[in-house]
């Protein structure tokens, strides 16, 4: 079954509950703040298994102490899905255990 790309107020709507995402251009976005590099590097990790386990990938970018994501569904042309924000909601789980802010 496809998954069919979100309404611009179904974006905003469930981005009101996901504090520190917003819309950046037509993917949601959010960069987290760690310790250290180590830090920032086990909680790329981490989020790498859970794209797997999801099977839906963002573009993650590893800083010195930051992590940053930006995720839409290519199989949906580019846009926003359910998908995205079920990766955020899981990432956004995990984040507290690397100490992100």
């Amino acid at each position: 079954m496809p998954v069919e790309p979100l309404s611009q107020r179904e974006i905003e709507d469930r981005l009101a509950d996901l504090p520190g995402w917003s819309l950046d251009g037509d993917r949601i976005a959010r960069t987290y703040r760690l310790a250290s590099h180590f830090a920032a590097t086990a909680m790329v990790v981490h989020i790498a298994r859970t794209q797997e386990e999801l099977d839906h990938h963002s573009d993650l970018t590893l800083g010195y102490d930051t992590v940053s994501l930006t995720v839409h569904t290519h199989s949906a042309g580019g846009a926003v899905t359910e998908k995205d924000f079920e990766l955020a909601r899981r990432v956004e789980e995990l984040a507290p255990g690397h100490g992100a802010s």
